[in-house]
């Protein structure tokens, strides 16, 4: 019966679903994974087949799945409103969630604006801040710089600040122009020298750059402490810091992209916490909801919010909103997630976890074609390359990513690949006994695809 149930939706998930970031040229062509059920840390598809969710379901699960108090929040506030709109109006949901992201996110933070995904609130951020700069009467300020291998979603406006060809090459005549500089990638440095040096040649580059056009940028987009879909790159220990300065110091807007790093991802809420960087707007997703619903926030300054404040004639108004911003269910099961964070004290869990995690993968160095390891709190990339020496790449149509993951999901372990670079990012409340499980599922696949015998 089971089997019969999984034909039955195999074939029309193939005749009508269109998967995201997927060529469905090769995935009609293979027997689907189609999720039935999850809790805790693991998902179960409908053949009764159990998986660890090794990438936190696109990185924004943050305590499991099926969570009871999760669960409890959306039923308990769908005994009052599904869903009411917050244009001209409030929720009680939305602005107690308001309240709470403004008490923990970096200070100086005061105003928040929602939105439906880690996209729109980029989306959000980029007219903020152009807008902004219209609204005190400094036009010439309409330029925003970004890194290279940056990716801030995919919307037209955050796909015109992202920077990986693979994804946005497709669109260059949709897009507004943006100046790109290079994110510091010290294993692929541009750069030679030593680490200081490397990282000093990375903020002179910004610098040359404010130098000689700060008067015509309206902001810097970055991803904090860790650049996400690139490979999990991590930033070296005080980059972040200088460019806030380096912001401050030549008038330029700083946006912190958070939707991947926030909540807990790195080790601490924010990832801008690492440094004590307090942007000028910060964007926000994924876990805000414990991977429950789509809720996404930017916050900003007071200073950002002011220059929007005018008499009705003057239209300096923000006009921009969806349909189910700040949605009560999203909101109500959003401040679930943060109470959990404290009643289990998940931050001070994530700092221990995250160091059982870095010594299991001390291991993993002794792989023939593992290159170089990456990690900041629960965002791990494993990079796999032909040969350790000369660190040359596998070529795309290898798939050595693809095939890793492949053999991994056959051994009970869901991660996604970003090229040649392993992808581990577990939902942050797995213990210590579920990583050992996931890191000895993901050691064997890469052993036997890379190395078999």
């Amino acid at each position: 019966m089971e089997y019969e149930i999984y034909q039955e939706l195999s074939s029309k998930n193939k005749q009508y679903l269109w998967h995201p970031f997927t060529q469905m040229k090769d995935y009609i062509n293979e027997d689907p994974l189609i999720i039935s059920h999850g809790k805790d840390r693991k998902l179960y598809d409908v053949l009764g087949n159990e998986y660890y969710d090794g990438v936190s379901s696109i990185w924004l699960n943050v305590h499991g799945h099926n969570i009871p108090e999760l669960n409890e929040a959306i039923n308990e506030q769908l005994q009052k409103v599904a869903h009411s709109t917050l244009l001209g109006m409030a929720n009680v949901p939305s602005i107690l969630l308001a309240e709470k992201l403004v008490e923990i996110s970096p200070k100086g933070l005061e105003k928040v604006f929602y939105s439906d995904s880690g996209a729109t609130s980029v989306e959000i951020a980029i007219k903020m801040a152009y807008q902004y700069w219209r609204n005190i009467g400094k036009y010439e300020k309409n330029t925003f710089v970004t890194m290279k291998e940056a990716y801030h979603g995919d919307t037209i406006g955050a796909v015109s600040v992202g920077a990986i060809d693979l994804y946005h090459q497709a669109y260059d005549e949709l897009l507004f122009p943006s100046i790109k500089v290079s994110y510091p990638h010290l294993y692929r440095s541009k750069y030679e020298g030593t680490e200081q040096e490397m990282i000093a040649a990375y903020i002179k580059e910004v610098e040359g750059l404010f130098i000689e056009k700060a008067n015509s940028i309206a902001a810097l987009i970055i991803e904090p402490i860790v650049q996400g879909a690139s490979g999990i790159i991590v930033m070296p220990n005080g980059y972040l810091k200088a460019i806030h300065e380096l912001c401050i110091k030549y008038d330029v807007l700083l946006i912190a992209d958070e939707v991947a790093t926030g909540f807990g991802r790195t080790g601490k809420m924010f990832a801008c916490e690492k440094e004590d960087v307090t942007p000028d707007i910060l964007t926000c997703g994924k876990g805000l909801t414990g991977g429950y619903l789509p809720v996404a926030a930017t916050l900003t300054t007071n200073r950002i919010y002011e220059a929007f404040l005018g008499s009705y004639e003057e239209q300096k108004t923000f006009f921009h909103g969806h349909s189910y911003t700040g949605n009560p269910l999203g909101c109500a099961v959003a401040l679930a997630n943060l109470e959990l964070f404290n009643t289990t004290h998940l931050l001070q869990h994530v700092e221990t976890i995250a160091a059982y995690i870095q010594n299991k993968l001390v291991k993993f160095n002794d792989l023939k074609h593992v290159g170089d390891i990456r990690q900041s709190g629960l965002m791990i990339g494993i990079e796999l390359v032909q040969s350790k020496i000369s660190k040359e790449a596998f070529h795309w149509n290898e798939r050595i990513g693809v095939k890793v993951t492949k053999r991994a999901k056959e051994l009970g372990l869901l991660t996604r690949p970003l090229g040649n670079v392993i992808v581990f990012m577990p939902p942050l409340a797995s213990t210590e006994l579920e990583i050992k499980e996931m890191l000895d599922i993901l050691y064997n696949a890469i052993s036997d695809i890379t190395e078999p015998c």
